[in-house]
């Protein structure tokens, strides 16, 4: 599974939108939609989105109930 894939549904369980989560990350939204085309996330952007998403990230992203993604 993409690292694109596991963030978007990681924003359906938090019922966050990517607009907001790029709102979050001070981009643009177009700039994170480049970003899921392309697959393209450094390690620091990452654990910023977790940050962002309230999760914690491991290589994987933990959700609270601790299901991993």
């Amino acid at each position: 599974m993409t690292m694109a894939k596991k963030i978007k549904i990681v924003l359906v369980k938090k019922q966050m939108t990517a607009v907001q989560l790029a709102e979050k990350l001070g981009t643009s939204p177009s700039n994170l939609y480049n970003k899921f085309k392309r697959d393209n996330f450094s390690e620091k952007e990452l654990v910023e989105i977790a940050e962002a998403l309230g999760c914690k990230y491991e290589g994987f992203f933990f959700l609270d109930n601790n299901e991993k993604v």
